[in-house]
């Protein structure tokens, strides 16, 4: 019978009202909207109202659909969180893998009386699985909590092993392979490995440093995913597992929360994402439920059979690990829906030249897609919706920011990174957190400069609103270009401001702060930033940050590391701080109670000559250089501070730089009257703004 519609713009207009009515629908009936898409497929497909044909344009769109989710999942995941919780991860992977496989193998053995190649065919199909539901993950911002990493990891574990058996099992019954096969099968393997691991970042840095644009960085990002999972398929392996190492690799260089992560995420959840959900429920027939009851009792030992392998594994780990039921919730549901990986696999196997599985196990096989994305959205909705609340994020963070981020502006060419470098600080919690401001003077003859701020902020909005963040931005003409930066900061309350570095007409820094930099400092005692950035911020390797003696003592120091944490995370570098004197060890508490995941180390020097002599030796071209100073008069401040712009424009002259001076309240002389009960002395400034951290947190 030939579906209802077959004109491609009916076609195209009626996934479009799809798409858009029926999260709406499924929502207000608190029913989770990948359900929601799945059934909407089921009743457009052939075994339903047969409105459309599941066509060439739906395998297309839902193979992109399927690398889109597995990408993601590798590029939303925290480095940081990888490496802490790596070990834990992997055994989880183990058992996620092993024991539904065992299962499998066993029922389809001596219940079902498969024959052997059959019955692990099978165990292949119950032990794989798909991360259909992280996306409500992401809803939640939760991608680097425990329990999301150990299901990632387990994804990609059991995906890769029970694909893995799976081609051992074709091979065989295709006439095997003798042993120089399967040490060239492995060889392969690593060799694509290496290959991705090693290659796909440099390659990545390098475009991105060279291209702006943002359509033509979309469609980059795109094509390194399909040729990684192009290259799995060439060695023997599945493109899921191609697009998820595509996501790791290059998870560095594409910061999180920043314009470009926001597109990527958009487009995919926007289209390709409910494209390959609606396709998955075109080709279920529940029909066949009703007819036949030999089909019915299949189908029930398989779905059986596979929820219940993979709720012990969740269970095991919860006890062993001693987690909350909201995290056994979350590793059940983000485990259990079976979706590419089994389609993938009961195709090869009903293939003519294999013919290990009947009609009846596809559309078992289905069935269970259907069953399991089902469990999987009720269970890990409601595992995110109480690690959202026992999280509490909001109350942690409060006392961290203050005000907003207010970013002058001055040349085209340094509009696009003092921009993303404003969004990763901000303050998330309040409204309008970030400002740009463009000053132009009052004796411009023809508003030349004035065209030109316009233009900054202009395209600094544009850059704002693709990573979903709204600017509101500011425009003057005055005298005193100084004196309008603290004026504005005044009238916003601005809690931070980002300032360009002064450079010399030929683009070197110019080895002084500049006549503008030095008034804002004088006028004003909040955190600025003086930057100098050569490349975008997720291209970068490493961030390395010095930090004065004492600079513990300053009533900023914890929101200047709050700051740096904030960037250290979106772009997943490493960190290493060289500190003096007692500085690292209050660094590594902070870190470690608010910002576990983060990849640091703290190294101790012994005195600030000597700090600054090691790090034109530390530091690459590719590495961001913070170097905390202090204003003349304060507990951190050195003599040796007022030399940095020459220092800096001397040994970095070609490197990514930011020179932070921190929130420093009150008068010099009033900053070194109190002594704390140890006997350090500490300032008035800093025991008022504990005070006022507290009244805010109340």
């Amino acid at each position: 019978m030939a579906p209802m519609i077959t004109n491609p713009t009916w076609i195209f207009l009626v996934m479009l009202l799809v798409l858009l009515l029926a999260p709406i629908i499924f929502r207000r009936l608190h029913v989770p909207h990948i359900i929601g898409l799945i059934l909407a497929g089921v009743l457009l497909g052939e075994h339903g109202f047969n409105v459309l044909a599941r066509d060439a344009s739906f395998e297309l769109f839902g193979q992109v659909g399927i690398y889109y989710i597995m990408f993601l999942a590798g590029l939303e995941m925290d480095m940081g969180s990888f490496r802490r919780h790596g070990r834990v991860g992997v055994g989880f992977g183990l058992l996620t893998f092993s024991v539904p496989a065992l299962l499998g193998l066993l029922v389809a053995r001596f219940v079902l009386h498969f024959s052997v190649p059959s019955s692990l065919l099978l165990s292949c199909i119950l032990a794989s699985h798909t991360l259909v539901t992280y996306p409500i993950v992401g809803r939640y911002d939760l991608g680097r909590h425990p329990s999301v990493v150990y299901s990632i990891l387990g994804t990609a574990m059991a995906t890769f092993f029970a694909l893995l058996m799976l081609a051992i099992v074709v091979q065989n019954e295709r006439g095997g392979g003798d042993g120089w096969y399967w040490v060239a099968f492995a060889a392969k393997i690593a060799l694509y490995v290496v290959v991705v691991a090693y290659a796909f970042p440099k390659i990545g840095r390098w475009f991105l440093r060279r291209n702006e644009d943002a359509v033509t960085q979309y469609i980059f990002v795109l094509s390194m995913v399909f040729i990684s999972a192009f290259l799995a398929v060439a060695v023997g392996l599945e493109g899921l597992l191609g697009a998820f190492l595509a996501g790791l690799v290059l998870n560095r260089v594409i910061p999180h929360g920043g314009p470009l992560m926001t597109r990527i995420e958009f487009v995919g959840n926007a289209l390709f994402v409910p494209w390959f959900l609606i396709g998955v429920g075109m080709i279920i027939d529940v029909g066949i439920l009703l007819n036949d009851s030999h089909f019915l009792l299949l189908c029930g030992a398989i779905i059986a059979v596979a929820t219940l392998g993979k709720w012990l594994p969740a269970l095991i780990m919860q006890r062993l690990r001693r987690l909350p039921r909201a995290d056994r919730l979350m590793m059940f549901g983000l485990t259990n829906s079976h979706a590419a990986g089994a389609l993938a696999i009961v195709m090869i196997g009903t293939q003519p030249d294999i013919q290990l599985m009947d009609a009846e196990v596809l559309n078992s096989a289905v069935i269970l897609i259907l069953f399991s994305c089902i469990v999987s959205s009720l269970a890990t909705g409601r595992g995110a919706r109480m690690l959202a609340l026992r999280t509490n994020e909001l109350e942690r963070n409060r006392g961290s920011y203050h005000g907003k981020c207010l970013t002058a502006y001055a040349y085209p060419q340094t509009v696009n990174a003092m921009t993303q470098l404003s969004i990763m600080i901000r303050n998330p919690r309040i409204a309008d957190s970030v400002m740009g401001l463009a000053i132009s003077m009052d004796d411009d003859p023809n508003d030349s400069l004035r065209t030109l701020g316009q233009h900054n902020l202009e395209n600094a909005r544009k850059i704002a609103a693709a990573a979903n963040v709204t600017m509101s931005t500011m425009s003057r003409v005055a005298s005193n270009v100084a004196s309008a930066i603290t004026h504005t900061m005044k009238e916003v309350d601005a809690g931070e401001i980002i300032l360009g570095m002064h450079e010399t007409e030929d683009g070197k820094p110019a080895g002084k702060l500049g006549i503008v930099a030095q008034s804002v400092l004088a006028t004003t005692h909040r955190e600025a930033l003086i930057v100098r950035l050569l490349v975008p911020l997720g291209t970068l390797r490493r961030i390395v940050v010095a930090v004065p003696f004492q600079a513990e003592y300053e009533v900023g120091f914890y929101k200047w590391l709050e700051h740096l944490c904030r960037i250290g995370e979106l772009t997943g570098q490493p960190m290493r701080f060289h500190t003096l004197g007692d500085t690292g060890y209050y660094i590594r508490e902070y870190l470690t109670e608010h910002h576990p995941s983060l990849i640091m180390d703290v190294q101790v020097e012994h005195g600030f000559g000597k700090l600054l002599r090691r790090l034109p030796l530390e530091v690459d071209t590719d590495q961001l250089l913070v170097i905390v100073t202090s204003r003349a008069g304060f507990i951190s401040h050195t003599p040796a501070q007022g030399a940095l712009p020459a220092y800096l424009a001397h040994h970095f002259g070609h490197h990514s730089v930011i020179l932070l001076y921190p929130d420093q309240y009150g008068d010099p002389q009033e900053s070194l009257s109190v002594f704390a009960p140890n006997g350090q002395s500490v300032t008035q400034r800093q025991l008022l703004f504990e005070e006022w951290l507290n009244k805010i947190r109340e």
